[in-house]
């Protein structure tokens, strides 16, 4: 249940960024691939479809430590492998950008990220 919380909380911080750049917060070296500053409008549509993915990520989480009884139990645990293995590609995704910024702030970030949704998933 911790990880899943952490897993969470991690979450939502990232969302929390996320509506940063949609709001036009001049932080886009730390996304996307850091060309952009402030991200133009595609971009930021990408990034609240980010948050709805971050949130969905988070209900599965919960329902899978039982904190909440959203899903079925085989959706959840499927799901949670899903997860770790978009985090896991985020790993390696962050670490080829062009984007010193990116590179060295979002690959740990995917990291922990991974390492939680793993725990989670092991249940």
């Amino acid at each position: 249940m911790i990880a899943a919380v952490l897993l969470t909380v991690a979450l939502a911080l990232l969302a929390a960024f996320q509506l940063a750049l949609i709001l036009g917060a001049p932080i886009g070296q730390f996304a996307w691939g850091g060309q952009h500053r402030v991200l133009p409008v595609g971009l930021r549509i990408g990034s609240g479809v980010g948050i709805a993915i971050y949130v969905f990520i988070a209900l599965l989480a919960l329902d899978r430590a039982r904190v909440v009884d959203t899903f079925p139990d085989r959706f959840s645990a499927v799901g949670m492998w899903i997860a770790f293995a978009y985090f896991a590609l985020g790993i390696a995704l962050n670490a080829i950008s062009r984007s010193a910024p990116e590179r060295y702030a979002m690959v740990p970030v995917t990291i922990i990220l991974s390492t939680l949704s793993l725990v989670v998933a092991l249940g």
